[in-house]
């Protein structure tokens, strides 16, 4: 089985859905940790440093005390497996493997092209 090979451009279709699953993917653990109920951002004085989440009052710090990605991650809710699914199935399909690869020759093929770079 083929891993691809090629470095993605920023026009490459594959590309741009890997990317928009994985933003996808990224906003919504970004949403669960810090809900904006409960933190406000705050940009840092120094203009090279993303804003930070600052919890509004006691008790959304005490709420957000149980907001790890351990706890999420051991939880899997529905939400959190398909947006895995989304960025597998366009991982998949960017490498040209067939839709029902195994996670074990899926990873046999990317540790085999990352060693090849």
């Amino acid at each position: 089985m083929s891993a691809g090979g090629s470095a993605a451009s920023a026009d490459d279709p594959q590309a741009t859905a890997i990317g928009d699953a994985a933003r996808r993917l990224i906003e919504l653990r970004d949403r669960w940790l810090n809900p904006l109920e409960w933190v406000e951002w705050i940009e840092e004085p120094a203009g090279d440093y993303p804003a930070r989440p600052v919890t509004r009052d006691a008790e959304a710090a005490k709420q957000l005390k149980s907001r790890t990605l351990t706890n999420l991650y051991n939880d899997r809710p529905t939400w959190l497996d398909q947006a895995h699914r989304n960025l597998d199935a366009a991982v998949v399909e960017a490498c040209g493997w067939p839709a029902d690869v195994s996670e074990e020759e899926a990873l046999r093929a990317l540790l085999e092209l990352n060693s090849s770079n």
